[in-house]
């Protein structure tokens, strides 16, 4: 995730970044300025259409159906918020619960080897769901000093949720902490796996395809459209016009297409190797 200054908004008008959607969007825009100057050049030169023309009316009905675009656009943009919100919310509910588990072991566990041992698994947990959700591999050494021997084939998240499992069944077993300690610590352990289903949740459901693609197909039809009504008034000034319409509209369906899976990679996407790292920095402190 990008870091930025939100009070040095004027610096944004002149920079540019990997994410910006008019990089990504200018083979396009030459090829629908282009488009647009040829529809004006074919009606005003070729055919000789005047301002006359039951053409003009054309901007009558792109003006009802910018009304309806723009609604669907909301809310396609909420929805896509929405989702990396939630997602943002979820791993800060993973940084709290990752320190009040950390808490309560710090109390309860006197033995140095049971403190290295959830030391190096609370923040392995974090790591291996960032690995997991961003469909990564999942490396057989997460840090200089903890290796997990992972099946790769099955559920990783869950396999280190066990191995926590385990451990605390073990000192119950040992008599190192009590059936009371066992309830406490309980919660904390439930709620990792909450935690990463929720995560998966986001992940693996994506926006409708029959919403998404009829997006994308009133956007072009609409576009397509708007060089025969605005060239009669417009003239050749119909290209930037129409340029920079298909601009926005085209990178507000970017920009939620990008948020809406806020597990990956991008700069748009949520900060979640920072916040591994931030989780096992605080464990450590902590144990």
């Amino acid at each position: 995730m990008k870091s930025y200054n939100t009070k040095e908004w004027f610096t944004f008008i002149f920079r540019f970044v990997k994410s910006d959607t008019s990089l990504q969007l200018v083979p396009v825009m030459c090829v629908i300025g282009v488009y647009s100057v040829i529809v004006g050049y074919v009606e005003i030169i070729y055919f000789g259409i005047d301002e006359n023309h039951y053409l003009t009316n054309i901007p009558i009905m792109h003006g009802i159906l910018g009304f309806v675009i723009s609604l669907l656009l909301v809310f396609r943009t909420n929805t896509a918020y929405d989702r990396w919100w939630e997602a943002r919310k979820l791993w800060g509910s993973l940084v709290n619960n990752s320190r009040n588990f950390a808490i309560k072991l710090s109390a309860i566990l006197k033995d140095e080897n049971d403190r290295k041992f959830f030391r190096k698994f609370i923040p392995a947990y974090a790591s291996i769901l960032h690995k997991h959700l961003n469909n990564s591999e999942t490396a057989q050494m997460l840090f200089d000093d903890v290796e997990l021997e992972l099946d790769l084939h099955k559920h990783k998240p869950n396999q280190v949720k066990q191995m926590m499992y385990h451990k605390i069944s073990t000192l119950y077993d040992s008599k190192k902490i009590t059936g009371d300690h066992l309830i406490i610590l309980n919660a904390e352990l439930v709620a990792f796996t909450d935690i990463c289903g929720a995560c998966e949740r986001i992940k693996n459901t994506p926006i409708p395809y029959s919403y998404s693609a009829f997006i994308k197909k009133f956007i072009f039809i609409y576009i397509m459209t708007l060089p025969f009504g605005y060239s009669l008034s417009l003239g050749y000034y119909t290209a930037p016009v129409v340029v920079f319409v298909f601009y926005v509209l085209a990178s507000l369906e970017l920009i939620a297409e990008e948020i809406e899976d806020p597990f990956g990679d991008d700069e748009n996407d949520l900060p979640i190797k920072k916040i591994s790292e931030n989780i096992k920095k605080h464990v450590e402190e902590l144990i």
